[in-house]
């Protein structure tokens, strides 16, 4: 099989022809594994590099416009250089059919169909962001990892369940490597300034900076106006690009260990261009060595914007039978990763892996020791981190843990009784409570009652910060009764805002979609029980914040 794939979502035009020996391993179900080392990829790209500034929409879909004929013009003719039979040189035309600016989308959209109706081959539309972690997939051969993909205008935690791609977290207002820019372009340097930032820490000292996650999701709004607060106050440049590294890429590393604790699973794969920066690759790959995971990360030209991801997916999507019609295959910018049907996976895959209390388990923040009547939290230091940013962190939020567990009970939740606290260490011992976590148990009674708690802690202005189905624990009481305990209390904090009461409800929500066989049912549990107690303005705003997510 050989496919030509197509690529020019925002700057750089692409082509790239994809060739296997073994079309069959690229059926899902077949039992056959591909094997990556054996295929043949050639990729032609020619970006487009503002004068100034950041990228410039009329100007890439003008770049687009003389570019991709050219590339495209130099894959086929690759193509034809290998070809040794009858029929068309190429079996397929694969193309980023989005998100992306929508000019350069509509270019590379028009020169897919009319290469594919000039050859009479399927056409294929691929999405941007799946094709980023499907390439770290298909060659990592990793059964269902959590994906990571951190790219210009977007960075999503990502796992595959039920049949699509589920959202575990993403950034609530802009991508990593835009903000990143933003950066660079308020000092004068020119686009891109990822590479910039990374060769300028080089020579920087660490400065704190603002950290920002919630749950899984996360801000870089705050940061970025505080870095250039640095630059404008006349702290040296190198000193900000080093604190915005460290704090960045910690933020991502977190998370992307938060979303491994919650689904159970321990196989780690990046995507996107940031995916470059050799100091976030070392942060996610010493987390997965420090929690036993595996991780993967493509080789640079993979990671970048690039058509051999696109060809790559096309020739799986092929093997699915998943072709396009001419007359369906419109480009569309706001192409979410969620929206994709995975027809190329089997139907039983899931990321979300069940495990059970053995005694210890180690979550995103710490180790927890089970015993009898005991549980020891353990806040280890993450040597992935820099030391003050470790040491703050873990100090602060075994404080936030015990405060705000205590301040919740006395707020109508059950909680664990917090019985001893040494946050030099970041060592608290609980009560044990309740017999599994809520996501081995996913009841919409159980959930519905969350939804009241939360609406409770809310009321007290309180905001737990990580509602997870991992922080929850469930179980009966003496009576028989089934009791419902809220656990993890570190990301919480006292506030009385709007905002932080829905995010607490949207992370929640997160975890159900991307684990729960059938997440409808319990999603209106929880709505429910927040809205027997809670505020109707909260809901509004989740509302909100839910249509904030990239691309939505």
């Amino acid at each position: 099989m050989r496919i030509l794939g197509i690529e020019g979502t925002a700057w750089a035009a692409s082509a790239a022809v994809f060739e296997t020996d073994d079309p069959d391993a690229l059926r899902s179900g077949t039992g056959r594994t591909p094997d990556p080392s054996a295929d043949h990829v050639f990729i032609e790209s020619d970006p487009y590099q503002p004068d100034s500034g950041g990228i410039h929409p009329r100007e890439a879909a003008e770049h687009m416009g003389t570019a991709i004929p050219e590339v495209v013009e130099t894959a086929l003719a690759h193509a034809a250089e290998r070809h040794d039979g009858d029929g068309p040189v190429v079996d397929g035309v694969a193309f980023s059919r989005g998100p992306g600016l929508g000019p350069c989308l509509r270019i590379v959209g028009t020169a897919a169909r009319s290469v594919a109706q000039t050859l009479d081959v399927p056409l294929l539309g691929v999405n941007h962001m799946v094709a980023h972690l499907e390439i770290g997939r298909y060659q990592s051969g990793f059964d269902s990892p959590v994906c990571l993909n951190a790219s210009g205008a977007n960075a999503h935690l990502l796992g595959y369940h039920n049949g699509r791609y589920r959202v575990l977290g993403e950034t609530m207002d802009t991508g990593v490597g835009n903000a990143i820019d933003k950066f660079t372009r308020h000092v004068g340097w020119t686009h891109p300034g990822g590479p910039k930032v990374e060769e300028a820490a080089k020579d920087g000292e660490y400065v704190e900076l603002p950290y920002v996650v919630k749950g899984m999701d996360f801000s870089f709004s705050g940061i970025m106006s505080a870095a250039k607060d640095e630059a404008d106050a006349g702290t040296p440049v190198p000193d900000i690009c080093a604190g915005l590294q460290e704090t960045i890429f910690a933020m991502l590393t977190e998370v992307a260990e938060r979303a491994l604790s919650l689904t159970g699973t321990d196989e780690l794969v990046l995507g996107g261009g940031v995916g470059q920066n050799a100091r976030l690759r070392e942060m996610l790959a010493e987390m997965c060595d420090q929690r036993g995971a595996k991780f993967h990360a493509p080789e640079p030209r993979f990671l970048r914007d690039n058509a051999g991801m696109i060809a790559v997916l096309g020739a799986r999507m092929l093997a699915a039978g998943d072709t396009l019609a001419v007359e369906k295959s419109t480009v569309d910018p706001n192409f979410r990763p969620d929206q994709v049907d995975v027809t190329w996976r089997g139907a039983d895959e899931s990321v979300a892996r069940a495990y059970t209390d053995d005694g210890a388990i180690r979550g995103a923040e710490a180790t927890v020791d089970i015993g009898s009547e005991e549980v020891v939290k353990r806040r280890v230091p993450k040597t992935y981190r820099h030391p003050e940013l470790d040491d703050k962190l873990r100090r602060e939020r075994t404080k936030a843990e015990s405060r705000l567990t205590s301040d919740a009970r006395r707020a109508g939740v059950r909680t664990p009784v917090v019985r001893d606290v040494d946050p030099v260490d970041g060592v608290i011992t609980f009560q044990r409570v309740g017999d599994a976590d809520l996501a081995e148990r996913l009841d919409p009674e159980a959930v519905r009652v969350v939804g009241e708690y939360l609406a409770r802690l809310h009321e007290a202005g309180i905001v737990h910060g990580d509602p997870t189905t991992r922080n929850v624990r469930v179980g009966t009481g003496p009576d028989g009764e089934p009791r419902v305990y809220l656990i993890d209390f570190g990301l919480g904090f006292h506030t009385g805002h709007v905002e932080d009461h829905a995010m607490d409800l949207h992370v929640f929500a997160q975890s159900v979609e991307g684990t729960a066989d059938d997440a409808e049912p319990l999603l209106d549990a929880l709505e429910a029980g927040y809205e027997a107690v809670g505020s109707e303005e909260v809901i509004a705003r989740l509302r909100e914040v839910e249509s904030r997510g990239r691309y939505r």
